[in-house]
């Protein structure tokens, strides 16, 4: 269906049905009622690409994600509360994780959005330090390499590891296992700092041996959490990077016949739906994803207004959230 049919059906010219798809003056109230039936009956969408072209903007706001997954489904919540009323509208694109190169794909996908199809866009944990495509506004979520120079939203990472682990030790708990991130995440990175502090204050050396990487993986972590239980001093308490790997080390505990909290206490980060509907329900760190969609949006629209941003680098608090899947050690 194009603006041609649509201008022959209702008897006007082209001119006059651009007119009203972009609300310009000088088409009367009756013109206009039947411009927009003949619209309506025909179903007809203009052109995103012919708009940006005409008027160097889409109003629509790209969110690139390497795929969806429990984080970044929490985020697009945020981000879709966000955009209610805002006039813009949301695409979001995913690699479905298959990013081939792992680094720097987002240049890849931000080039083929940017200029035509989206006035701006969030990039989900980029991998690295973007240089921003001219005219197109960028707001980055938990970068691999930290603050840059884009404008960015993040949570407290290590406070809230500081949290899960004095959780356990408060419990009694010192052998106390730790299931990493991501290597090549900075916020992962910062979640096994704060692991290593909270021990280091409490008087307890850290072991090397109770360190092993989930990767924010499911099977991966698994066969960590085996590893870990399966030892010959196995800790009584594990800290998951994520509650992702937090769940693989309870599914991993219950093969290996222990019971959780009873034999082991678990503890994850992020508190995405799953957490509370995991048996038990898992004691987490508690990190608000829909806050940091909602925030990463409001400061992009303004970025493409051109109103001023406060603050280029926001980070939120981070809160310990008790459920079942801690207790005491005996």
């Amino acid at each position: 269906m194009t603006i041609r049919d649509v201008a022959a059906r209702a008897g006007v010219s082209v001119a006059t049905v651009s007119k009203v798809i972009n609300e310009r003056y000088g088409v009367s109230a009756a013109t206009l009622a039947r411009v927009r039936a003949v619209i309506e009956e025909l179903g007809y969408e203009a052109s995103l690409v012919a708009q940006s072209l005409r008027n160097h903007r889409t109003n629509v706001i790209g969110i690139l994600v390497a795929d969806l997954e429990p984080f970044s489904t929490e985020l697009l919540k945020g981000a879709a509360d966000a955009i209610r009323g805002s006039g813009f509208e949301l695409v979001v694109y995913s690699a479905g994780g298959r990013t081939g190169d792992p680094l720097g794909w987002e240049k890849r996908y931000l080039s083929r959005l940017s200029g035509t199809l989206v006035d701006g866009a969030v990039l989900v944990t980029p991998t690295v330090s973007l240089e921003v495509v001219p005219g197109t506004p960028v707001v980055a979520v938990d970068p691999h390499t930290g603050p840059s120079h884009l404008p960015t939203i993040d949570s407290d990472n290590l406070r809230g590891a500081q949290l899960a682990t004095e959780h356990l030790l408060e419990l009694g708990h010192r052998r106390i296992g730790f299931l990493a991130g991501r290597p090549d995440l900075q916020s992962a990175e910062l979640r096994k700092t704060g692991y290593l502090r909270a021990l280091t204050a409490a008087g307890i050396t850290p072991d090397e041996d109770l360190i092993r990487i989930g990767a924010y993986d499911p099977e991966v972590s698994a066969a960590s959490a085996h590893a870990l239980l399966t030892g010959p001093d196995r800790p009584t308490a594990v800290f998951a990077a994520n509650d992702i790997s937090a769940i693989a080390t309870v599914g991993a505990a219950r093969e290996l016949g222990l019971t959780v909290p009873d034999d082991l206490s678990v503890v994850g980060f992020d508190n995405v739906p799953e957490s509370a509907l995991c048996s038990p329900p898992l004691t987490t760190v508690d990190q608000p994803i829909r806050e940091m969609g909602h925030r990463a949006i409001r400061m992009l629209i303004a970025l493409i207004n051109g109103d001023d941003v406060d603050r280029t680098h926001v980070t939120l608090d981070t809160g310990l959230v008790v459920r079942r899947s801690t207790r005491a050690l005996p």
